[in-house]
């Protein structure tokens, strides 16, 4: 190997962890602020309930996507008989960017978290913590819906249109893929009429009430008693859905079959269609031996 040909290795390993340096710089201040610098930061978005026992000191931590969705996972694994021998509370955290999930996975802060399976992969979190899937949802399609005609994909169209999104930076139906579509087509937000919805639900009451023309969502059975299929648009199908992972640095097999039992429990609670068809990862018989889905048997 000559000398040029070692110069340029060099030089190249040494433009790669410049990239590096600056690609993480620029996460953090992709948002506009510096990235949240410890979990004190979250304490305003976060809610705590105690489990059965009174002398456990042990916290189990969540992270999820919302308000209401921190809330009743937190209730519900605070009720869990399993859980209270080995947790006296449960601090349920929540966010709404894309951000807020990777300064908990990136450090591995939070003992259940709900995350997209490509920032899991970016991070090597199931090698780094053994964060482990434990619930998911299934993959879904992007829809434009409409009330009244089917949505057609071009720019004019979209200019004289009151437009429902939602809220939530971190959605991909009702937020991200919109987005991108309007970009793509070269029109400014600002030109938009725009309402923002806190919820796929609240999204839904504003096109049913005519309050908008349009809204970005996922398509639900139970859609079509208010609304048409036949006046719905695709945006981008085979989107990957979210999913529960518990870092399973001990074989916790207790832990982790209480904990899918609740969210699957709570899932099937939900009124949509979508939350409803969770699956699970994990076999666990009446013992709390566990095989994982498809595979070898991963505790005993």
């Amino acid at each position: 190997m000559n000398l040029r040909t070692i110069l340029i290795k060099k030089s190249s390993i040494v433009t790669f962890l410049f990239l590096s340096v600056i690609l993480f710089f620029y996460i953090g201040i992709l948002q506009g602020k510096p990235a949240v610098s410890d979990i004190d930061a979250f304490i305003e978005t976060s809610f705590q309930c105690d489990t059965k026992s009174e002398v456990n000191l042990n916290e189990l931590v969540v992270y999820s996507s919302g308000k209401v969705l921190a809330e009743d996972v937190a209730k519900t694994l605070c009720n869990d008989d399993i859980i209270s021998k080995q947790y006296g509370k449960v601090t349920s955290y929540w966010g709404y960017k894309t951000s807020d999930t990777i300064e908990f996975l990136g450090k591995g802060i939070a003992d259940l978290i709900l995350a997209k399976e490509n920032l899991i992969n970016a991070f090597m979190a199931e090698s780094t913590y053994n964060y482990q899937a434990v619930v998911g949802f299934p993959d879904y399609t992007a829809y434009l819906i409409s009330s009244k005609e089917k949505p057609r994909i071009d720019k004019s169209y979209f200019l004289d249109k009151r437009i429902g999104l939602l809220d939530y930076p971190t959605s991909r139906s009702g937020h991200i893929l919109p987005k991108q579509l309007f970009k793509k087509l070269d029109i400014n937000l600002e030109n938009l009429d725009i309402t923002y919805a806190s919820s796929h639900t609240e999204l839904r009451e504003l096109l049913a009430s005519g309050k908008v023309d349009l809204i970005s969502s996922y398509w639900q059975d139970s859609d079509q008693q208010r609304f048409s299929k036949n006046y719905i648009t695709p945006i981008r199908d085979n989107i990957s859905g979210s999913r529960w992972y518990l870092k399973m640095q001990d074989e916790n097999t207790d832990l982790l079959c209480a904990v899918q039992a609740q969210l699957t429990l709570l899932a099937h609670n939900q009124n949509s269609h979508y939350f409803n068809h969770v699956e699970s990862f994990w076999e666990c018989d009446s013992t709390q031996q566990t095989m994982k889905v498809g595979g070898s048997n991963a505790a005993n």
